[in-house]
């Protein structure tokens, strides 16, 4: 018999022996540290799992950060933290941080800087310490409130699977275990009740403004209300579902991964662009995925319209491309491979050239007429040869359409952003113009310039696109072939 089917007397000691056994949480002689932020899941959790400690002979640790948010506060519960981990007779390793200078610096929500930084150093210490899990108080409740949050937001199948029961930690061998994912709040609070145990109440969870509280102070309320009583189980019961069926899909497509990989090293993958373009698209974006997580780590940050963007510029006529996503991901087509990489810097700060005012670069290049798909920076750009329009007309064209020359255009074309000191001659004009002062000129807002999409060719500006093209590739009475540009917003 399992060690853990042994029953409990008592109700959370008992769910959790049995989500242990579930999900083969534990093995004898593992070292568990329990992350503690002195609420009150993760203060049950610690003494249950000091009940159960003797079963398998587990190390036990404590670890705390204080987040530094709500001044003396944080300092309070960190207090409070080690006083608790002294009074069970575990051993207890704390830290202090400051996420909102960490949130300002990497441009993060403050939530993900808290858990990036959380996270962190919980696998820090487990590292440093000899520890091979890291226990966690998340509940059914937390799982139920993710996973709505997520639907708001638009997610996929991978957030409707909400929080995993266990997972491992990139490069490492350490597990995350959450042996209170199957248990409700309801059940923690009446077990801190029933054994006397005093936790410290955060008041930023009572703040309406974060989405997450809303869903848990109202939304789950009212469904429980008006809708469906059991609602917390059923969407738990739905992510159960539904990560079940994520694992079996997962596992039935790497060898379709492995099979279209034509190289790979740390940090980069290259892949079969006419592999994956033969795939039917669910395959497709589930492939897609599955690199950027293998060379990321993890697929948080990695949102629907990302892989969308990726998908659709695949379809599209350029082979030659890139697209930067968050976490120093690119992506990049060169000719017949697909590219994933990551960054040794920051994307978004990797020099003068490839970052302005803050936002990503952007580079688009395409080889014949055909259509540039640039929804991620908010355009798209076709080209097509032209004949039979008369030439005075072309050259005073509407905003967003451009005619050339095309003797004196030569592909591939480059689609960019704005730059710092770029400089062209408009259409009629003598000399060069800076394009900063021309849209200073026509009155564009200075946060919109570097959203304008420049055009290139052999390395010279030929479209400010929706504005006006270059003089010297202007269409005359001596043209023979036209190309046309339409530039429309996505």
């Amino acid at each position: 018999m399992h060690p853990f089917k042994k029953k409990s007397s008592n109700s959370l000691i008992q769910k959790t022996e049995e989500t242990v056994v579930e999900y083969n949480m534990l093995r004898e002689r593992d070292s568990v540290l329990v992350g503690v932020s002195g609420g009150a899941d993760s203060v049950a959790l610690v003494h249950v799992m000091k009940e159960i400690a003797p079963i398998f002979s587990i190390k036990l640790g404590v670890v705390h950060l204080n987040h530094s948010l709500r001044g003396d506060e944080s300092d309070a519960d960190e207090h409070f933290v080690v006083s608790f981990s002294e009074k069970m007779n575990l051993p207890c390793y704390t830290a202090k941080e400051d996420i909102v200078a960490y949130k300002k610096k990497h441009g993060f929500s403050l939530e993900e800087a808290g858990r990036r930084v959380r996270y962190a150093f919980f696998e820090n210490i487990a590292q440093r310490e000899g520890f091979n899990k890291i226990a966690l108080g998340h509940t059914s409740d937390d799982n139920a409130e993710l996973i709505l949050m997520y639907l708001i937001r638009g997610s996929g199948p991978l957030g409707l699977s909400g929080i995993p029961p266990v997972r491992g930690v990139y490069n490492t061998n350490l597990l995350i275990i959450r042996p209170f994912i199957k248990t409700a709040r309801f059940d923690v609070m009446e077990y801190l009740s029933a054994n006397g145990l005093s936790h410290v109440t955060d008041e930023s969870n009572m703040d309406m403004k974060y989405l997450r509280n809303r869903i848990r102070h109202d939304l789950i309320p009212e469904l429980i209300r008006n809708y469906n009583p059991k609602i917390v189980e059923t969407i738990n019961r739905l992510a159960s579902i539904t990560r079940s069926e994520d694992e079996w899909m997962e596992n039935e497509l790497e060898p379709i991964l492995n099979g279209n990989t034509l190289f790979e090293e740390n940090n980069r993958i290259v892949l079969s662009v006419s592999g994956i373009n033969a795939l039917h698209p669910a395959a497709k974006r589930r492939i897609t995925r599955s690199a950027i997580k293998k060379v990321k780590g993890d697929s948080r940050r990695l949102s629907y319209i990302n892989i969308e963007l990726i998908t659709a510029q695949l379809a599209s006529d350029s082979d030659s491309w890139s697209l930067d996503l968050p976490d120093r991901i690119r992506i990049a087509r060169n000719g017949k491979e697909l590219i994933v990489s990551k960054e040794e810097k920051n994307l978004r700060n990797l020099s003068s050239k490839r970052s302005v005012n803050n936002k990503a670069f952007f580079e688009y290049s395409i080889s014949k007429p055909g259509v540039i798909i640039a929804e991620r920076d908010g355009f798209n750009i076709s080209f097509s040869e032209i004949t039979n329009i008369n030439p005075s007309s072309m050259n005073h064209a509407v905003r967003g359409t451009a005619f050339f020359d095309m003797e004196k255009i030569s592909f591939p074309v480059i689609i960019r952003n704005y730059l710092p000191g770029d400089r062209f001659t408009p259409l009629g004009m003598k000399g060069s113009q800076k394009i900063a002062k021309y849209l200073i000129n026509n009155k564009v807002p200075k946060e919109n310039r570097i959203k304008v999409p420049v055009v290139l060719s052999n390395g010279k500006i030929i479209w400010l696109a929706g504005f006006v093209i270059d003089d010297s590739v202007k269409v005359t009475s001596g043209t023979g072939k036209i190309l046309k540009a339409e530039l429309s917003l996505a």
